[in-house]
């Protein structure tokens, strides 16, 4: 039996290819065979890499049929290089389930770290990174869009995602109609020659992007500007009582749950049950 090879994780290149660090080139050399999205932008790569490995296309389409064929291929004994067209495999890419094909058949996954238009753009961006959020790219249908946006509300730091340059105006009115404020930065072409970061409030932006961008966007949203709503407290005591509580434990209650503190809460529940008894 050979001796069982590796599965090599390999982030490439955003859009600069002096990016590529001297490992990741020298991963992709020594590579027996490179598992690839784009067999015609990973060739560009590897030529400038120095590296006459041949390629597999493993893309959205094939990837679950050619996962269990890749870690076969490791298991006797091969080196494979999975790479995406840019940035880390599985980051909104193909990648996750040949890495998890690998890992569950007990053998070495190693992954060698490198460009992210996630990490640039959060950087980039100026605002908080802890704690941050990666959605993937902003979904196409309304419903769903209106369900992240919903979803941000309640998020106190920042959020990345991708978006499309046709899109992302939309994007930012619909955020905007929510909260109009809030921080964000549009992340355009990163590491590329015509790289831009536009920021401003969403209101802002959505404005200033009306007539369309180009290139590549990664957005970063920072967290919201809208004032916490105040408790009802009033309204949690009544239904407490309404369930049966005493104004003791109906304040206990409250105040556990951070609504008042337990005086308060119980000042307003003698006022509830004052109010049902007339």
């Amino acid at each position: 039996m050979a001796e069982p090879g590796r599965l090599v994780v390999v982030a490439t290149p955003i859009g600069n290819l002096d990016d590529l660090s001297p490992r990741a080139s020298a991963a992709l050399r020594d590579a027996d065979l490179v598992a690839c999205e784009d067999t015609r932008r990973t060739a560009t790569l590897l030529r400038h890499a120095g590296s006459s490995a041949p390629m597999l296309p493993v893309h959205e389409h094939n990837e679950a049929a050619r996962a269990s064929e890749l870690a076969r291929r490791v298991a006797a004994g091969e080196t494979i290089a999975l790479v995406s067209d840019a940035g880390a495999p599985s980051l909104s890419d193909p990648g996750v389930r040949v890495v998890r094909a690998v890992a569950d058949a007990g053998l070495p996954v190693v992954v060698i770290p490198g460009p992210s238009a996630v990490v640039a753009a959060l950087v980039a961006s100026g605002f908080r990174t802890d704690p941050f959020m990666f959605v993937g790219f902003v979904p196409r249908k309304a419903g769903e869009r209106r369900a992240l946006i919903e979803r941000l509300a309640g998020w106190e730091g920042s959020v990345v995602a991708f978006e499309s340059p046709n899109r992302v105006a939309g994007f930012l009115s619909e955020l905007a109609a929510v909260d109009p404020q809030r921080p964000v930065a549009i992340c355009r072409e990163l590491t590329k020659v015509h790289e831009e970061v536009l920021r401003g409030s969403a209101a802002e932006l959505a404005k200033r992007v009306a007539p369309g961008v180009r290139g590549e966007v990664t957005v970063v949203v920072g967290p919201s500007q809208l004032p916490e709503p105040e408790p009802d407290v009033a309204g949690a005591v009544g239904v407490l009582l309404g369930a049966g509580l005493s104004a003791a434990k109906a304040a206990e209650v409250a105040a556990a749950l951070g609504l008042a503190s337990r005086n308060a809460a119980y000042r307003e529940a003698l006022a509830a049950a004052s109010r049902t008894e007339r």
